[in-house]
């Protein structure tokens, strides 16, 4: 495919973030290119769990594929061997739902579909090309792209990383990473009973587990240790199945079958700044966090969508330069500083078994569970994050 010499705004990731944003551009009157490093999305096993407010945004840019997406009514938490409990609702926010679980490859084929159906003279959808450079100068930014092992080169006024972060050095911008030391087990398991639309997050004492209503059954993501003593991933059906059970309980009913199972490290990772100069960063690009809360890829979602609207009331000449891309960053920052913060404290507050701490979060699951306005603010930062 022919490379443009030249657009306004150049978007390095074609997945769901990346996509997102360059479908908000659309009618902006600016020229937009997403490089896409894949001819077409391939097989992945996570399932996503989308905030009510982001599928909202996603029907309305015409990528939410209703038909895979079920649907959360409810959030229980609990934790394993301590009294305590917490049940959010969406009739809490007087919304139809609180999230829905999504496959992430429905998503990713809806998102390609989209941007391959209205690729045209403003917005080129450019497959099977990857940057490999990055180099930004006073009036606009060079991306060398390799292209089927051929090497192009694409100026932009503005570039916008939306995935990976390999480019982040060469453009100033650090990375801190803390590395959990932890596995993430994914499998679908079926119980004997239909799942109602609940989705339980439990603070087992070895890891946290979430089960997430999936069609007719669960998704689970079963955080373990790196040196996992269960070995859970290999185990027999039967005994994944009785040790996951055993973690669980019952609420859920009985499992009663699994499927294929599949794993990946747990890290998380943020850049130091969501702008460099001539570059804004967005999605996994400014921050990879912990499964454990579901926010990673709401949160990357409200850094296109801020974007977005920062580029749109930019006046073109003026697209790129600094004083945007510091107002970018002025609009991420509390979001992106409390959806991490509170995610990793998550892990950290739940990762010791001390009694005493085990016993003051049960008295805080039992006050948030009786208080309906501290519920409902908690609620509300999860569907809509942090004003």
């Amino acid at each position: 495919m022919s490379l443009p010499a030249h657009v306004d705004v150049l978007i390095v990731g074609g997945g769901p973030v990346g996509g997102a944003l360059a479908l908000s551009l659309r009618r902006s009157g600016l020229r937009i290119a997403v490089l896409e490093a894949r001819q077409a999305p391939g097989q992945d096993a996570r399932a996503l769990a989308v905030a009510h407010a982001s599928a909202e945004t996603l029907s309305e840019l015409g990528v939410w594929p209703a038909a895979a997406a079920t649907p959360i009514h409810q959030v229980h938490v609990s934790q394993q061997g301590a009294f305590g409990r917490v049940k959010l609702a969406d009739a809490d926010l007087g919304l139809p739902a609180l999230g829905y679980v999504l496959p992430y490859a429905a998503l990713a084929q809806a998102m390609h579909a989209r941007l391959s159906g209205v690729a045209g003279a403003d917005l080129h959808y450019l497959t099977g090309c990857k940057a490999t450079r990055l180099q930004a100068l006073d009036g606009y930014a060079a991306v060398s792209i390799d292209q089927a092992g051929q090497s192009e080169l694409m100026t932009a006024q503005l570039v916008v990383l939306a995935e990976g972060g390999q480019l982040l050095a060469e453009a100033g911008i650090g990375q801190d990473q803390h590395d959990y030391q932890q596995t993430a087990i994914l499998a679908e398991v079926q119980t004997d009973r239909p799942q109602r639309g609940v989705a339980y997050e439990r603070f087992a004492s070895d890891g946290p587990i979430a089960l997430l209503p999936k069609g007719e059954g669960y998704a689970v993501v079963w955080t373990r240790p790196q040196l996992d003593h269960l070995d859970a991933l290999h185990l027999s059906d039967a005994d994944f199945l009785r040790e996951l059970q055993d973690r669980v309980g019952e609420r859920a009913g009985r499992l009663v079958a699994v499927g294929p199972r599949a794993s990946f490290p747990l890290r998380l990772k943020w850049a130091s700044s969501h702008q460099a100069r001539r570059l804004a960063v967005v999605g996994n690009a400014a921050q990879t966090l912990h499964p454990v809360a579901g926010q990673g890829f709401n949160l990357g979602l409200r850094d296109a969508l801020a974007l977005a609207r920062v580029i749109r009331a930019t006046a073109p000449g003026q697209l790129g330069e600094l004083a945007m891309l510091a107002r970018y960053a002025s609009l991420r920052k509390r979001d992106s500083l409390a959806t991490v913060g509170f995610t990793d404290g998550l892990i950290r507050l739940f990762g010791r078994e001390e009694a005493p701490l085990r016993h003051a979060r049960a008295l805080g699951f039992l006050a948030m569970d009786n208080l309906k306005p501290l519920r409902r603010g908690f609620a509300q930062r999860m569907v809509f994050g942090t004003p």
